[in-house]
């Protein structure tokens, strides 16, 4: 339906202007007599300029989770759902997200259940809400279903901070090296290369290997920003092929200190979202191929995907999960005894909380081993290269001595 605004005069002669929400205009004039309003004006409301835009990444997922909790809220409250839905556009900020909530309302209002409505932005609710939805909605526990699903939506998004926090500080000071090293190559150098030109003497190899590596980045860099620019884009491409994400994926498990932490995060991430889905009536099958779609790695997706299809042939969760060799044993005898238990939503609970803990540790390790490793990296090079510049001026000072 759409919305209207009018003009219509009153009993007393009084002019009158408001909004109704109709099929069409006759609509709206029939509505305005039954009120005692003679209808002097009535035109359809023009559209919002926003709802030209696009909404592609316009949606994040603090907003989803604040939707969630407040959703929940207020169906716990025996509000109805149009209504609920209603408030909570008037009340959303992000104009993007509200037009998405007022149209998954005039879809309802059309008879479309809220998992259908939902569908149509995957976007912003992916399979797992969409299917978590599904159950509730069958249920009738749509309320602990959003509940559910907002206390997981923030721990994931804790989980990932944390993940991002451990990265950011590497990055910056990685970042910051390759600059200054720039700067000293490109601007530096070369003056104490021109006075090292005037003094007629052989160079130490130190100097003359970094005057030559500061004579090739000067003369070729535009060659050398258009290599970086076509190697990070020819990587960008490969990683986006399944191939390329395997091998990645594969190798960021590996390396001594970010391998455990991702397989940790990894871990945490499946049990959480697996748990949550268990609790809330979603199948065991139709779970684990949500939950491998993701888990943000495909060696963990290629394990649980394993592990779906032999559970469909009869078998338990813990033996294939085990013949995998990606989870650690303890994950796979905390994952049988919950299912030989019937508490398996329970102990994935569990899991995932010790994970949490110990990706938590494994950041505060992680920090605090990198930053003097990266203090001493930053100072070695570029105390190094202090060191080559002023050795000729050393070594003349020993002669004049």
């Amino acid at each position: 339906m759409a919305v209207y605004v009018w003009v219509a005069q009153g009993r007393a002669g009084e002019m009158k202007k408001g909004e109704t929400e109709a099929v069409n205009e006759a609509a709206v004039r029939t509505q305005l007599r039954r009120q005692g309003l003679k209808p002097a004006r009535v035109k359809e409301k023009p559209k919002d300029l926003l709802e030209m835009l696009p909404l592609r990444g316009s949606v994040k997922g603090k907003d989803v989770v604040i939707f969630s909790r407040q959703f929940s809220t207020m169906i716990s409250a025996g509000l109805p759902l149009i209504q609920c839905l209603d408030i909570l556009a008037s009340q959303e900020q992000n104009k993007a997200f509200a037009r998405i909530i007022r149209n998954i309302k005039e879809d309802i209002e059309g008879g479309s259940t809220l998992t259908d409505a939902l569908k149509k932005y995957p976007k912003v609710f992916d399979d797992l809400f969409i299917n978590m939805i599904a159950a509730g909605e069958a249920g009738g526990i749509l309320d602990t279903i959003l509940n559910r699903l907002a206390t997981y939506l923030e721990k994931a998004m804790k989980l990932k901070r944390k993940v991002k926090g451990a990265m950011t500080y590497p990055a910056v000071v990685l970042f910051v090296s390759f600059a200054v090293i720039t700067l000293l190559l490109v601007k530096v150098v070369p003056v104490f290369q021109s006075i090292f030109a005037g003094m007629g003497r052989e160079l130490p190899l130190l100097t003359q290997s970094l005057i030559d590596l500061s004579s090739f980045v000067s003369n070729n860099s535009l060659y050398i920003v258009g290599a970086m620019i076509v190697a990070v884009v020819a990587l960008v491409k490969f990683y986006q092929t399944d191939k390329g994400r395997y091998l990645f994926d594969r190798m960021v498990l590996k390396p001594p200190v970010i391998g455990p932490l991702m397989r940790r995060v990894a871990i945490a991430k499946f049990t959480r979202t697996l748990s949550t889905m268990i609790s809330s009536g979603v199948p065991i099958l139709d779970g684990l191929e949500i939950t491998s779609r993701t888990a943000g790695n495909k060696i963990i997706e290629k394990a649980l995907m394993e592990t779906r299809k032999n559970i469909s042939e009869g078998k338990t969760i813990a033996e294939p999960l085990a013949a995998t060799t990606v989870f650690p044993p303890m994950v796979v005898q905390m994952i049988a005894v919950g299912e030989a238990t019937g508490s398996l939503d329970s102990m994935l609970t569990k899991i995932a909380d010790f994970y949490d803990d110990e990706v938590e540790t494994a950041v505060a390790s992680m920090t605090s081993m990198l930053e003097p490793l990266l203090m001493v990296f930053l100072g070695g090079v570029v105390g190094g290269m202090i060191v080559a510049m002023y050795l000729p001026i050393f070594q003349i000072g020993s002669i004049v001595g």
